[in-house]
């Protein structure tokens, strides 16, 4: 059945008139990019097709731009349509966190930093420059490799900091797998990159690996 013969009530684009975003499912807030399904699928049943066949919503907006546009009724304006308002989000959510304010809160870091890696398909290693108050200076993904590594050079990381000016930095890693327990490679650039920072009196305070959710922090465990 076509979504305009829905009852009213049920229709998306009234639920969320009526009751707000929130009230509205992964499908049907999906839908509403969608605008317009196919012949025998409406945009809500196109969407939870899509959803199915990723896992999540959160699976289905990693993908990059040849493997969205091999999905059924999917396309280039679709894809840069939900670029786009993954890109509005991730900038609203960052905003606190990069006006300058001295970071106080471990978990807004993290939250920023799943936002910007967590659900790629690719390993990037990026690092927040601070100041000497621990204010965000600048966030730049400096490496980006493929599913299960990516080249890391701790020159590079010490001229993006001189650059910045930082006087300390955090530096963050996703493992596309999905898990985000640091390998032995890991600990050993993180040292490398820490020792070479040190020679320019800047201190390494984090290394985060960021997971499916899951966060594992190098000072919580005492490797820096």
């Amino acid at each position: 059945m076509k979504i305009q013969n829905w009852p009213a009530a049920e229709r998306p684009r009234e639920r969320l008139l009526a009751k707000g975003a929130a009230a509205l499912s992964d499908a049907e807030l999906l839908a509403l990019f969608i605008g317009q399904g196919l012949p025998g699928q409406n945009a809500v049943e196109l969407a939870r097709s899509w959803l199915s066949s990723h896992q999540d919503l959160a699976g289905l907006l990693a993908l990059e731009y040849k493997s969205f546009c091999d999905l059924n009724g999917a396309g280039s304006a679709r894809y840069v349509l939900l670029q786009a308002a993954l890109e509005l989000g991730r900038r609203v959510i960052s905003q606190p966190l990069l006006r300058g304010s001295a970071l106080t809160n471990p978990e807004q870091v993290e939250q920023f930093l799943q936002l910007q890696l967590a659900r790629s398909p690719r390993e990037h290693f990026g690092v927040l420059f601070l100041d000497t108050q621990h204010r965000v200076l600048h966030w730049e993904v400096l490496f980006s490799g493929t599913l299960n590594a990516a080249a890391v050079y701790p020159r590079e990381v010490v001229r993006a900091a001189l650059q910045h000016g930082a006087a300390a930095v955090i530096l963050a890693h996703n493992h596309p797998s999905g898990v985000a327990e640091p390998s032995l490679a890991d600990r050993q650039i993180t040292e490398r990159i820490q020792q070479a920072l040190a020679l320019v009196d800047i201190r390494t305070l984090d290394h985060l690996v960021l997971g499916a959710g899951v966060t594992v922090s190098f000072a919580e465990r005492g490797w820096l």
